[in-house]
């Protein structure tokens, strides 16, 4: 008797955790932002808003995407603007105003594995096993004194991270991953914030990220996202080169001090 109330206990105690698998938090998540269809639904993308990666270095920002894999970006830092693009097939460009004889560039090869996570409209979720990403259930952490959900994710270039999905309403409250800074990686961190409704579907309008430990903090506030409008194919392949700033004007001659009288 002693060892079936044992093993009863044992079982009654773990179903809270075993009720919870990666595909019953995952459709959750589906349901919380407005629903599977509406996701697949959206063909375009463009987000406009601002990011902030500490004092005096506040820059405007413009990204656009379109099935399939297609992404255009552009951030802009005092009339300096970086543009990124990738055309959905194999080749990408970039264009960086902050190096000795700026040009538009092929992205190099590591560059574009990358790109293709952020040129993805649907994330990471839909589809994950098409995509060659594997998801483990890991178990309930607290996330700013709320619990929630912790999911791995393994991609398939053997990259982990993990998400955390909020308990209460199913949206995605934390990422939490590594970073490349030059030739290293960091770990960092992203808060999913400000949810707000667009067509029918929910997206984080504030995302304060963060390398804890270091100074390094970037916040990104979208003023507008739209969905399914109209955007010119030519966006995503070779970027023209931005006209650069005007130089700055020198500076005016400072007059001769009058000569001293004999």
């Amino acid at each position: 008797m002693r060892k079936l109330l044992l093993l009863f206990f044992a079982l009654f105690l773990a179903l809270p955790v075993a009720a919870q698998t990666v595909d019953e938090v995952i459709a959750r998540y589906f349901a919380a932002r407005g629903g599977l269809d509406k996701i697949k639904a959206v063909k375009t993308e463009r987000v406009t808003g601002t990011i902030y990666f500490g004092p005096g270095t506040d820059c405007t920002f413009i990204v656009e995407r379109a099935r399939p894999l297609k992404i255009h970006s552009e951030v802009n830092l005092n009339g300096q603007i970086v543009i990124r693009t990738y055309d959905g097939k194999s080749a990408g460009w970039f264009y960086n105003p902050f190096v000795p004889n700026p040009s538009v560039a092929p992205m190099p090869e590591t560059d574009i594995h990358e790109i293709l996570e952020e040129a993805d409209i649907d994330g990471p979720f839909v589809d994950y096993q098409s995509k060659g990403n594997q998801l483990e259930f890991v178990g309930k952490e607290e996330v700013e004194d709320k619990p929630a959900y912790k999911i791995k994710l393994t991609n398939r270039t053997g990259v982990t991270c993990y998400f955390f999905f909020d308990a209460s309403s199913g949206l995605v409250a934390k990422y939490l991953g590594t970073r490349k800074l030059g030739d290293s990686g960091v770990p960092w961190e992203t808060f999913f914030r400000d949810y707000r409704e667009v067509d029918g579907l929910k997206y984080p309008f504030v995302l304060d990220s963060s390398a804890p430990g270091t100074e390094q903090i970037q916040k990104i506030t979208a003023d507008k996202i739209e969905l399914n409008v109209p955007i010119d194919e030519t966006h995503f392949g070779k970027p023209n080169p931005p006209p650069l700033p005007p130089p700055a004007p020198a500076p005016a001659p400072v007059p001769a001090a009058p000569a001293k009288p004999n």
